[in-house]
């Protein structure tokens, strides 16, 4: 591996963190490119997420009649955001290369949140306030369940068996995003796109070591100037998925000041448990992507004190999120770790100025319009070319496990249809408010079932595949009788980084004075 200086942190050479898949690495999670290098190469990694943190603004500033003033104040708000908590993380938290940003898994119930304020005719004001207010209490409630260990305590109970149809549901899950299955989808520029990420990542890496480390860039920048060129020549008008428009450059502002701030927080009981499930859900991804990111980057296992760290840290951010008005919190980035799997650059300095230069695309309103302007069909490409890579990392844990056992294959069956299955049923069921009058027609546990904190609890986690799937795999692991070997327990202990090999930046920055 090429890089600089091994932090004492556990994730380079300590006991219990040996190497399972170095040879793929091209930059570990310690090594610092040159700074050229690493501005491209952390330009890429913000580029794989670019789509889902401008998606859920917009989202929600659509859901919420937001006007254009306030949804671009909105847009800048989460890059900002995401900037600063993964200088955090990265810093601070578990330390991993993990790009932070906005949760789609808090999305959904603050989606059913503004559904609700919307029939009683609440303005957008309003609306940002009571998510704000709901945001605030559910992040506190997860850097507390972070920082107190909870989540750690759990490790134990989490064998590969539980932990790879997890990790493989967060990239399966994603097959329908808008971006790829929509009806009015340009597969020419979505096919140009695949093409060539996977030409550049796969045949064309050994001929120039660009090709290799920047494929992503190369792809999306590549394909997004054919779709600009193809606009500006008429051959895709307004309504098509690859269309360009450069209007939100010229309409944009030099500065941006981030922050939504209407006034004082609202706190509703039913708002805040639907939106902490959805911090419930977003916990459990988190989960999974530590685990992912460390396989794919060659160290061992998280432990359980870095698990917890980063848990609390994504509280932590999540409260600075809130009080910044953008109705949402912060999360890890699944796509940031599909783009570790194509390039091999897991270097946690890289991420660090990808995060840098996204502060500055939120504070400059000409770079954030710039960005908007990628259409869906190249960021669907994109995300066919990396969510598969993220199921793969989930399957390779199986590695561990015996498959000869008809007990595995049941809990890994079951576990990774379930995951797909419900959550298509939530969502044709078409909202919280549906949903919770079907539970309230339930012979004998109705009126039970049908409360707004049950029946909104259970239709946010159901409607996340990797909750479902995950605690499907949990309790059916931990019931159904199986030796610790046949689960992949024991192999994956000797592979795991031991408790001690983390240093939490107390133990860095007061122990050490």
């Amino acid at each position: 591996m090429a890089g600089d200086e091994t932090p004492p942190d556990g994730l380079s050479g300590e006991p219990g963190t040996e190497s399972v898949a170095s040879d793929f690495v091209e930059y570990g999670i310690d090594d610092k490119p040159p700074l050229v290098r690493s501005l491209l190469l952390g330009s890429q990694h913000y580029l794989t997420m670019i789509g889902a943190n401008i998606a859920v603004p917009l989202i929600l500033a659509s859901a919420m009649g937001m006007p254009a003033w306030a949804t671009a104040q909105l847009v800048g708000t989460f890059f900002v955001v995401s900037g600063i908590a993964t200088l955090a993380q990265t810093t601070f938290g578990n330390r991993y290369p993990i790009v932070q940003g906005a949760s789609f898994s808090i999305m959904a119930p603050a989606l059913a949140v503004i559904g609700v304020m919307a029939t009683s005719g609440a303005g957008w004001e309003t609306m940002v306030r009571e998510l704000q207010g709901a945001v605030l209490v559910a992040a506190a409630a997860e850097m507390l369940i972070g920082y107190l260990g909870l989540v750690g305590r759990l490790k134990r109970y989490l064998s590969p068996v539980v932990v790879a149809p997890t990790i493989a549901l967060i990239g399966l899950a994603l097959f329908n995003v808008s971006q790829i299955t929509s009806g009015q989808q340009n597969w020419w520029i979505v096919g140009l796109t695949v093409l060539l990420i996977v030409a550049f990542s796969q045949y064309l890496d050994v001929y120039h070591r660009a090709f290799k480390l920047y494929p992503v860039l190369i792809g999306v920048v590549v394909a997004w100037v054919a779709a600009a060129v193809l606009s500006a020549a008429g051959v895709f008008g307004s309504g098509d998925a690859a269309y360009v428009s450069a209007r939100p450059v010229a309409d944009a502002s030099l500065f941006v000041v981030p922050g939504v701030l209407v006034g004082q927080p609202l706190f509703t009981p039913a708002y805040i448990v639907g939106i902490f499930a959805g911090f419930m859900a977003s916990v459990l991804e988190s989960f999974g992507d530590y685990h992912a990111v460390a396989r794919i980057a060659g160290v061992g296992a998280p432990s359980r004190k870095r698990i917890d760290h980063g848990i609390g840290m994504e509280g932590l951010m999540s409260i600075f999120s809130g009080f910044m008005g953008t109705g949402n919190g912060c999360t890890s980035y699944s796509e940031n770790i599909g783009a570790i799997g194509l390039t091999g650059v897991a270097s946690r300095y890289v991420v660090q100025i990808g995060a840098a230069l996204m502060l500055v695309v939120g504070f400059v309103g000409y770079f954030g319009a710039l960005v908007t302007t990628i259409p869906d069909a190249v960021v669907g490409g994109l995300f066919i070319a990396m969510f598969g890579q993220i199921a793969a990392v989930g399957l390779s844990n199986l590695k561990y496990v015996d498959l000869d056992s008809s007990r595995n294959i049941f809990i890994i069956g079951i576990s990774l249809f379930a995951g797909l299955a419900i959550p298509n049923y939530m969502s044709n069921v078409g909202s919280a408010a549906a949903f919770q009058e079907g539970l309230s027609q339930v012979a004998v546990l109705g009126p039970v079932l049908g409360v707004d904190v049950i029946a909104q609890t259970v239709y946010v986690v159901g409607g996340v595949g990797m909750a479902v799937g995950g605690l499907i795999a949990f309790v059916l692991d931990n019931t159904i009788a199986g030796t610790d070997e046949e689960r992949g327990l024991t192999q994956w202990s000797e592979l795991a980084e031991e408790d001690g090999a983390f240093q939490s930046a107390y133990d860095r920055f007061v122990k050490s004075d």
